[in-house]
């Protein structure tokens, strides 16, 4: 394989080595007209910069940090932050970035996390699914990394944010317009995107004129169906149970199909259920589910965009949080409550 240089590029366009490499690296001493002759034959030669001699040059890494860590350990394998981290991948890329997974480690000695972005010259952080109140993750928003959260607000820094609350209440409605209330929800463990779904939930109940009741609403983990299914049964002990299950999220939404198949009920013609994030498991469970489906790979590259703008704009960074809306997919697995339909 041919390794292709700036001299190269420079011999092509007739130009001197050095307007190349200005336009290469976006100095604003070049033409629009000469750096678009330069960019183009750049690419027609297939010309790869150099990322060492560019960090070299610059006195940069373009190195984005990522700081990812669920409650249930699933990694890189998570139904919905996969394709998350996907985006952001993605849109670093095509940024020319790298991104790196930040931890507690160093070799076989224990650092900080700031200790780590230190170390290996990170020059921004995404920070998803971790414990906002960890005094490390704590230290690393506070610090002077930029830093950009997903689904969780730190002081003085830029977020993206699902539209959990007005989504919820979006489902909560649809739910209520097919003559459902007694509407019970599953909720995941405490965290800002599960205290934004309540409240969506509570206040749209409210709002119906539809009874908030204690024993309706149960925790449960996110992304876990043996949780959901101990806390779905919970429900169709009750003496006046719900007609309508609202779940965690796609993945818990098995083991509430599994606790209703288990009673002898059937979905949607006696009891029904919807779920939450619209991952692959909603078009292949039958019958297919009722969901919010977040676009995980948009919110992924807002928040990579957000945080390499604020990398190369330190003096006036972005804080106001990029909010992405939820889509209401409608499925088989919400029906109509048949007995009310004449007073709904």
């Amino acid at each position: 394989m041919i390794m292709i240089t700036i001299r190269d590029i420079s011999r092509k366009c007739g130009l001197s080595v050095s307007t190349v490499s200005k336009a290469l690296n976006g100095y604003s001493d070049v033409s629009e007209k000469t750096r678009n002759l330069i960019i183009e034959t750049a690419r027609e030669l297939g010309y790869i910069p150099n990322a060492h001699a560019r960090a070299l040059k610059t006195n940069r890494t373009y190195n984005i940090g990522i700081l990812f860590v669920d409650d249930q350990n699933n990694g890189l394998t998570h139904q919905f932050f996969s394709h998350v981290l996907n985006g952001i991948k993605s849109e670093a890329e095509n940024n020319g970035y790298n991104i790196t997974f930040i931890n507690r480690r160093w070799g076989a000695q224990t650092i900080t996390l700031l200790q780590n972005c230190k170390f290996r010259r990170i020059e921004g952080v995404c920070i998803a699914c971790v414990e906002p109140d960890d005094p490390e993750v704590q230290q690393l928003a506070a610090s002077d990394v930029p830093v950009v959260s997903i689904d969780h607000i730190f002081k003085d820094r830029g977020c993206v944010l699902s539209d959990n609350r007005n989504d919820m209440a979006e489902l909560v409605r649809y739910v209520h317009s097919m003559c459902h209330k007694k509407i019970a929800y599953i909720h995941g463990t405490d965290s800002y995107v599960t205290r934004q779904r309540i409240k969506g939930y509570v206040e749209t109940m409210k709002e119906l004129g539809l009874e908030v009741r204690g024993e309706y609403m149960l925790g449960s983990l996110y992304t876990n169906p043996l949780t959901t299914r101990i806390a779905t049964e919970k429900l169709l002990q009750l003496e006046d149970r719900p007609t309508c299950i609202l779940l965690p999220d796609d993945v818990s939404a098995y083991g509430a199909v599994e606790a209703i198949r288990e009673a002898g009920l059937r979905i949607p013609y006696d009891i029904s259920i919807a779920g939450y994030d619209g991952v692959l498991f909603d078009r292949l469970m039958s019958p297919r589910l009722t969901t919010v489906r977040q676009d995980a790979d948009r919110i992924g590259r807002e928040a990579a965009k957000l945080l390499i703008y604020n990398i190369e704009n330190a003096s006036q960074p972005r804080m106001e949080p990029v909010v992405i809306k939820g889509e209401l997919v409608i499925a088989e697995s919400v029906g109509p409550v048949l007995k009310q339909l004449v007073s709904c």
